[in-house]
């Protein structure tokens, strides 16, 4: 009865044992899992910041872009009306020819003008397409990392129980 009350001993020794090693071990995966979701809200937390500020620098940009356009819709009409004041006044062919060619040129730079502000406006709409693809990713990120601290913080409750059991 000696021996088998020494063997129950160390039989529950080496299980109370082994328990608060799984405990220590559930401890430590759980400052894991807790760091990870900090480090996850504190990455999502980053990310949406530059997201507001990509966002307010394109809705500079589209307001830039829309003060562009209807600045070279006014220069056109001015052109238009330039150019028909110049062709009632002007006396000889070769300086009308010479005007053409400069109004020519300065619809050009306009439509140019016009060209680099749709590019950047597109630029501008790329990007925040990225940044929401990476916002995307970095909460697709956090839920599974919440799911993870959810799994192990179950398994900690359910070593708990099996614990308080004994």
């Amino acid at each position: 009865a000696a021996d088998e009350s020494e063997r129950m001993r160390k039989v529950l020794e080496n299980r109370s044992l082994s328990d608060e090693e799984r405990m220590d071990a559930l401890e430590n995966q759980l400052k894991e899992a807790r760091f990870l979701a900090e480090e996850a809200d504190r990455k999502y937390d980053e990310v949406a910041r530059k997201l507001a500020m990509v966002e307010a620098d394109l809705e500079r940009a589209e307001e830039r872009a829309e003060t562009g356009e209807s600045k070279i819709v006014e220069l056109e009409e001015e052109l238009r009306v330039v150019g028909n004041n110049l062709k009632s006044l002007e006396v000889s062919e070769e300086k009308a020819n010479q005007r053409e060619e400069a109004y020519k040129e300065q619809i050009k730079t306009l439509t140019n003008k016009l060209k680099a502000a749709e590019a950047r406006a597109e630029f501008a709409e790329r990007s925040v397409q990225k940044l929401q693809k990476e916002v995307d990713r970095l909460e697709d990120e956090l839920v599974n990392e919440k799911e993870k601290y959810k799994n192990i913080a179950d398994e900690m409750d359910q070593a708990f129980s099996e614990l308080s059991g004994f």
